[in-house]
């Protein structure tokens, strides 16, 4: 299991890397490249639900193993993408798919971890699970910088050879595969994509549409709308695709709530890190995975320590701990940015890295614990929705906002070299739509006045980018403190081991004591 869900992890930080020689290949502008990293996310967030519904009915090894071969078919159709007009719907979709397999994927690898172990040791498992999966995160973004100056291509194709020993291991290892026979959701499973995928889309495409923009607010509204028809519906079912009751449970909701405003940070700050580093620092694609080490490393020593705070004291104390650190730790790395110094970074990078590892496996962990009728798979699904969707609004609202103070701040410093303002304007909004190529060529050719101003400006538009980060980092600075916040709702309770069987009868009655 370590083994699949790494291989989800790995394409997350991998593919940052390679962003900007994707983007120079293709010829994709910056919403274009998000538009592919989003739809990784937005199908994972999508299809999470419905991912740990088919675990508990069809079984959990089962569901690995096609989630794996969805994963490894759409890694490889990703790798061949034609270049030319089509390459970024192409990119699209087939990310799109592997958030699909990776959906099918992470709740069954979840629940067959859960239930291996018997419920006062769960916090260290599942611990260990995220920081061995993390480890091997770690590669990601070192196999990125390696394998990109060959190929971009290669950063897909090597899901091939984990994903042949992911299946093998499955099998050695005699996973069980247990079935429900029970009725799948259907409706439900429509109504939550859709809503998720809408509301996601409204936010991501703000920037290009127009935050004024009727088609904006359409989406965004109607997939809040249809959101909100998926929980009507889904109360009223016999057998819905999630028990939304198990949200009485108030440290189920408080565990939740932590999650969401966590993971608004956490996937998101790899992409942006990755560019900034790239751009701001002129760091080349390996050294910019070694800068993203800061951020693993702190996570990983933290996660573990998360997992025995749980096992000993419940949650309570890990998400409250885990989230003050990383506020203070992306507010302090957020400060360091326009400095442009890496050694100055690496203390508040690990400490935001430590804050992130205290809370997730603690939260995900405690919230699993609260299952109803020990449908493991079901709120797995649920937790790692949320957790996807925070991912993908936060990739959306943060690109939004770096498109918006890049342009400005781009039209002041080409100004200031008596560029005329509407031509600034328009300069200035291209570099911000392109910012995660190289920035050497967005430089008009030629001898133009044009090309003269922007060839002297170039190192204060790396300055620029790395000021217009600032406001990004210190957004996930944030909204790790809303998350530290939602923290205190969490009552404290632990989950017994003689309720871990029967938490559906205790969760009618109210929340576990």
């Amino acid at each position: 299991m370590v083994v699949a869900v790494a291989m989800v992890f790995v394409d997350q930080a991998i593919v940052s890397i390679a962003a900007p020689n994707i983007i120079g290949e293709l010829g994709l502008s910056s919403s274009g490249m998000q538009q592919v990293v989003n739809a990784y996310l937005l199908a994972l967030a999508a299809f999470f639900a419905l991912g740990g519904r088919l675990a508990d009915v069809l079984g959990h090894r089962r569901m690995v193993v096609t989630g794996t071969l969805v994963f490894v078919v759409s890694s490889v159709l990703c790798g061949s993408v034609p270049t030319g007009g089509f390459a970024e719907s192409w990119l699209v979709v087939f990310r799109a798919t592997q958030g699909l397999g990776a959906a099918l994927i992470f709740p069954a690898a979840l629940a067959v971890v859960v239930s291996a172990f018997p419920l006062n040791q769960r916090g260290r498992a599942l611990a260990l699970l995220f920081v061995l999966a993390g480890a091997l995160t770690i590669l990601g973004p070192l196999l990125g910088g390696w394998l990109t100056p060959w190929t971009w291509r290669a950063v897909f194709w090597i899901n091939v050879p984990v994903a042949v020993l992911a299946v093998v291991l499955t099998y050695a290892a005699r996973v069980p595969n247990d079935v429900r026979p029970e009725r799948i959701d259907a409706p439900g499973a429509v109504l939550v994509a859709v809503g998720l995928a809408l509301s996601v889309l409204g936010l991501q495409q703000g920037s290009a549409w127009g935050w004024g923009s009727a088609a904006t607010w359409a989406c965004v509204g109607g997939g809040l709308a249809v959101l909100a028809v998926f929980c009507r519906y889904e109360l009223r079912t016999r057998e819905p695709l999630i028990k939304l009751r198990v949200f009485r449970d108030r440290a189920f909701t408080a565990d939740t709530l932590v999650i969401f405003f966590s993971m608004l940070a956490f996937v998101p700050v790899m992409f942006f890190a990755s560019v900034y580093a790239q751009i701001s620092l002129s760091m080349s694609p390996l050294q910019a995975g070694l800068y993203l080490l800061y951020v693993f490393g702190g996570y990983g020593l933290a996660a573990q320590w998360g997992g025995r705070i749980l096992d000993k004291y419940g949650a309570r104390p890990a998400l409250r701990l885990g989230t003050a650190l990383g506020c203070a730790g992306f507010a302090l790395w957020a400060a360091r940015l326009t400095d442009l110094s890496p050694l100055d970074q690496w203390p508040y990078a690990c400490l935001a890295g430590a804050g992130i590892g205290f809370v997730l496996s603690p939260a995900s962990t405690d919230a699993v614990n609260r299952a109803i009728d020990a449908s493991y798979g079901e709120v797995t699904g649920i937790t790692q929705t949320v957790r996807n969707y925070a991912a993908a609004v936060g990739m959306a609202v943060f690109g939004a906002v770096l498109i918006h103070v890049m342009t400005d701040r781009v039209t002041r410093t080409l100004t200031a070299r008596a560029m005329p303002q509407g031509r600034a304007r328009e300069v200035a909004r291209k570099i911000a739509e392109t910012i995660t190529g190289n920035p050497d060529d967005l430089l008009p050719r030629g001898a133009g006045e044009t090309a003269t101003v922007m060839r002297g400006a170039i190192h204060a538009v790396r300055a620029d980018f790395a000021a217009a980060n600032q406001w990004v980092f210190f957004g996930m600075a944030v909204s790790m403190g809303v998350a530290f916040l939602c923290s205190l709702l969490h009552p404290g309770t632990q989950v017994r081991e003689e309720a871990g069987e029967a938490v559906g009868a205790g969760r009618e009655r109210g929340p576990l004591g």
